[in-house]
């Protein structure tokens, strides 16, 4: 890497770092000035939601009225996370109806996702909905056409997305420091019961505790069941399974970093190998991505090995650049020398001795330089604002949501159409445009 190309790999995107990092305001002032706290309530309290709740706890210029989740235990614990004296329900529309929320974050099962977004719309509040947006591929065009009209923020909970670790990727793809972008290979492996949310179920779990009939929604009534209500994930009645609990979260980011809207096919292959415990969805799936742009993504989750396989690699024809979590590592590609000893193997002996001396190598064929493969840049970004602070900063500074309706359902809906893969057993097309998926 000449100096200029590996000055601007250390300094790339840092613009769009720092002014991520700004901090949020300090809230004071009348309501409803620029200055004012904002009254932010909770759906769902649940695992995420209990860490949604630290995540908006850090973001200044806050508080929280209220909270709604289905489970006792969980409500008792947001009072511990919040106030011992903020309301709390089962009944998410008695938040919706609360004249002093102005925001609310949604963390509940993916099946419930689309209701409780148009009806938080509905009542005018700017709606946090964590990821994956939809349950089903058809939700997704009813969700953006919500947000349009609504003239609220909407903000999808794909934390990457936002990072300051995204821009700079995106920065050094967008430069062509890593040359034409051909593949990019992103997994996450996980070997463990909580890894593949086989959670504890509390000891106090019963019919008295649980809102059972709200849990179910719209879904066919069925006996009282702890597992299903708290490990809802491992069903498809209730979720999308690995690709859209894990996918979402590399397809968010990659669409953020390659600067592409969606991909417009998917092949999927996989399967329940390990974890035979009642589940439908698979614990080993792999998709293979195609993006008109001239890249395919392979994608993959292992819920019973652990390797410590790198999640996000992107490979271009002058390096690749893999995010290792805290710092991003850019490696530079090999020159080619233009000499082919193998590919000359068959000449005769005068013949070779003359290539390789006309290429300036030695005439047994040897390069008379041996140059050393250059050392990976490693590339430390500082930490930006939170996805929180992001979609608060929307708010306050009434601007548009940076994870939008339509990118939720482009990323959830690149996993719906990589799970409709999986089940048909074949390649499947899809218009996103249209939002419809057809046979290769």
């Amino acid at each position: 890497m000449n100096p200029t190309r590996r000055q601007f790999v250390s300094t790339a995107g840092a613009t769009a770092v720092y002014s991520l990092a700004a901090a949020p305001r300090k809230a004071k002032g009348a309501p409803g000035s620029p200055n004012s706290q904002i009254p932010v309530a909770f759906i769902g309290s649940g695992i995420r939601g209990t860490q949604l709740i630290d995540d908006f706890k850090a973001v200044d210029g806050l508080r929280f009225p209220a909270v709604c989740d289905l489970y006792d235990g969980c409500l008792a614990r947001a009072k511990e996370q919040i106030a011992p004296d903020i309301a709390v329900t089962k009944d998410y529309r008695a938040i919706l109806d609360r004249k002093d929320v102005d925001a609310v974050v949604i963390a509940v099962p993916d099946h419930l996702h689309k209701r409780l977004v148009l009806d938080a719309l509905s009542a005018g509040k700017h709606v946090y909905i964590e990821k994956p947006m939809t349950w089903s591929l058809e939700e997704g065009p009813e969700l953006i056409a919500a947000e349009k009209a609504s003239g609220k923020v909407l903000q999808v909970g794909s934390q990457h997305k936002t990072s300051a670790m995204a821009a700079k990727a995106r920065e050094l793809v967008q430069s062509g420091a890593l040359g034409k972008v051909t593949m990019v290979r992103m997994s996450n492996h996980r070997n463990n019961a909580q890894g593949a949310w086989k959670y504890e179920i509390p000891p106090d779990a019963s019919p008295s505790t649980v809102d059972w009939k709200r849990f179910l929604g719209d879904r066919p009534s069925r006996a009282f069941d702890p597992r299903v209500f708290f490990q809802w994930r491992c069903w498809w009645e209730f979720s999308g399974g690995v690709a859209t609990d894990l996918f979402v979260h590399l397809l968010t980011w990659l669409h953020e970093v390659m600067n592409v809207k969606a991909p417009v096919a998917a092949a999927s292959h996989g399967g329940l190998h390990f974890w035979k415990d009642g589940r439908d969805v698979p614990d080993v799936l792999n998709s293979v991505f195609e993006y008109e742009e001239g890249f395919i993504a392979d994608m993959y989750v292992h819920l019973a090995n652990s390797f410590p396989a790198p999640s996000h690699v992107i490979m271009g024809t002058k390096g690749s650049l893999v995010d290792a979590g805290n710092k991003l590592i850019f490696h530079d590609e090999a020159v080619d020398s233009g000499v082919q000893a193998y590919g000359t193997l068959q000449w005769p002996k005068e013949a070779r001795t003359n290539y390789f001396t006309a290429k300036g190598w030695t005439p047994d064929g040897r390069p008379k330089t041996v140059s050393k493969r250059k050392e990976p840049d490693e590339i430390v970004v500082p930490r930006g604002l939170s996805h929180a602070g992001v979609f608060i900063q929307s708010i306050r500074d009434r601007k548009p949501s940076r994870e939008n309706a339509t990118e939720g359902h482009l990323a959830a809906g690149a996993a719906h159409v990589a799970n409709e893969s999986y089940r048909r057993g074949r390649k499947l097309k899809w218009d996103w445009k249209a939002n419809t998926v057809s046979e290769a």
